[in-house]
């Protein structure tokens, strides 16, 4: 396409622009037509007053919106955050500053919204460094070998009832056991009005074979205390021996016994020697229970990206798990407001950060904040890859500890 005057003024997006705005999404991720009901979730959870369209003339050339999300931080809290999704650009449009004007005026407005906090997924990782944001949280990918990999259960498995259900018809208590989870770890949000649906998606065209979702629940003294969402894709060698894979969709659960007694069902159906687990926390407890930890493949990728937007409300929001006391310089060219020098003053109850005219003890940039923001990343790690500097001696392990998790940040699905 030949060049031509054209400036990117990213506008809001109207209702009646949707099915072309997204049309130009799709092909920016290669043009698949989506099921009927998938695209009509999509549009039902779009917040049009949220979202940015780029128009070249007539043609919509890019794309972007924010969710309203709250996400648990350490300490427990739940802090709104804007969750940046549907990015995209076209391609007769690319390095054309398409993408940086739709990110310059959505953090303009996640500021003027009140919300400390945008995160995202990033498609292509090296994207979203250049906007501030930092690879906060981990998924676990593993393919195990349920054949020859044997499972080890706590005491007290066996009394946990596991049942069959419609997955639509144990939505409700499903729901329920992942809203007892949200403040106990870092990162997952708190699911908002329709996000239950998009756990029941299941579009015969996504499932390369397997089955229908289906759903088993764990109960104890009666109630709910887990589930798991999961289908099954058979499969059968030259010789006839089955060797179908299960696939893990979705599993929560309240308590160790609950969380074995899901395991071990997936371990054992039928007709399967494979499970296949994805976008699981890095300290799940199978990887505790199984004798050949080898033999799961297990494999890490990068999950939720944080972008601080307003560092003194984001660092006063979350608590520290050792007493803090630090200047930090922080770096943020592309959101300026941020830039300068902040007093962090925390602990296990508390935290204020303050702009102060105090000598910096650490520097860093936007990035390297929002990659330790939830704690699953740690400064020291960061300062030994060059990203952080240590300005005042003993300040930077100070820190480091301060801001670090117990509990591993995890985003649990996508957005």
């Amino acid at each position: 396409m030949a060049a031509t005057d054209f400036t990117p003024a990213p506008r809001v997006l109207r209702q009646d622009d949707w099915d072309l705005w997204y049309g130009t999404l799709l092909r920016a991720f290669g043009g698949v037509e989506e099921a009927a009901e998938e695209r009509e979730l999509w549009h039902s959870l779009t917040d049009f007053n949220r979202s940015l369209g780029v128009w070249d003339g007539e043609r919509c050339v890019g794309t972007s919106g924010a969710f309203r999300f709250r996400v648990t931080v350490p300490g427990g809290a739940l802090v709104p955050a804007a969750g940046v999704t549907m990015v995209g650009v076209a391609a007769t449009h690319r390095r054309r500053g398409v993408l940086t004007s739709m990110m310059r005026r959505q953090l303009d407005d996640v500021r003027s919204w009140g919300e400390p906090l945008a995160v995202l997924t990033a498609s292509e990782p090296a994207i979203y460094g250049r906007f501030g944001y930092g690879a906060a949280t981990t998924w676990l990918a593993a393919e195990i070998d349920t054949g020859r990999v044997r499972l080890s259960v706590p005491p007290g498995t066996d009394a946990v009832r596991l049942r069959y259900e419609e997955p639509a018809d144990a939505l409700d208590a499903c729901e329920a056991v992942y809203g007892a989870l949200v403040p106990g770890r870092p990162g997952m949000p708190a699911r908002q009005p329709g996000w239950e649906r998009v756990r029941l998606l299941d579009p015969a065209s996504e499932r390369g074979g397997a089955s229908a979702l289906q759903c088993v629940v764990a109960e104890r003294d009666g109630q709910v205390t887990g589930y798991a969402r999961y289908a099954v894709k058979p499969d059968w060698s030259p010789a006839g021996a089955p060797h179908g894979t299960v696939v893990l969709r979705d599993l929560g659960a309240l308590d160790p016994a609950s969380e074995a007694a899901l395991w071990r069902f997936l371990w054992d159906i039928d007709l399967t020697t494979t499970l296949r687990v994805r976008a699981r926390p890095v300290d799940d407890s199978w990887l505790h229970q199984v004798s050949d930890a080898r033999r799961c493949e297990p494999r890490l990728r990068d999950g939720l990206y944080v972008r601080l937007v307003d560092v003194g409300t984001a660092l006063s929001a979350r608590t520290y798990q050792t007493p803090v006391d630090v200047v930090l310089e922080v770096e943020d060219a592309f959101c300026p407001w941020n830039e300068g020098r902040w007093r962090l003053t925390g602990d296990t109850k508390g935290a204020s950060c303050e702009r102060t005219a105090d000598p910096a003890e650490l520097s860093l940039s936007a990035r390297e904040l929002g990659a330790a923001y939830l704690g699953g990343v740690s400064l020291l790690s960061l300062a030994s890859a060059g990203r952080v500097r240590e300005l005042r001696p003993g300040a930077l392990t100070e820190a480091s500890v301060a801001f670090g998790s117990p509990v591993p940040p995890w985003l649990p699905h996508g957005f």
